[in-house]
Formats: C-alpha cells, sequence, structure tokens
C-alpha cells in the first residue's frame, strides 16, 4: 500500500471472507477494503482502524464517515 499523504479515502465491505486491499478505485480516488466484522456496534470501524494500523506501522483514525462505508483516514504520528 502506496500511501502519500496523511489523509486518504477509503471504501469497506465489511462481513468479508478475510481482511484485504481490494485495491484503488480511481474514480473515487479511495483504496478498497475487505474487512471480516460486521457492520453493527463499530466493529467494522474497529477492525479497520487494526488492519491498518498494523499495515502501515503507524496509528491511524476514521476522521469521517463513521457510518458509511466511505471513510476519511488519518494517519498520525
Amino acid at each position: 500500500m502506496d500511501i502519500k499523504s496523511r489523509r486518504f479515502k477509503i471504501i469497506v465491505k465489511p462481513n468479508s471472507k478475510e481482511n484485504k486491499i481490494e485495491g484503488f478505485d480511481k474514480e473515487k480516488d479511495a483504496y478498497r477494503l475487505s474487512i471480516k466484522a460486521r457492520p453493527e456496534n463499530n466493529k467494522a470501524n474497529i477492525k479497520v482502524i487494526k488492519f491498518l494500523s498494523k499495515l502501515l506501522k503507524k496509528k491511524v483514525k476514521i476522521i469521517a464517515g463513521l457510518k458509511s462505508r466511505e471513510k476519511l483516514i488519518e494517519i498520525s504520528d
């Protein structure tokens, strides 16, 4: 995953078979992520944060789109 900025957009597909990056959607300028967790009780959001933090080896947070499939992620130091 080649992240060039501190903020980037993702599109989440919850309730998938595995946690993985599906690719980059040039039309929406966002990364597509598949997440195992269900979109209930904030479970998918928590899994997105854990997955991206582990992948990027940095702290990340969702700054927009908590109740949407499209989210804005910020990398913090």
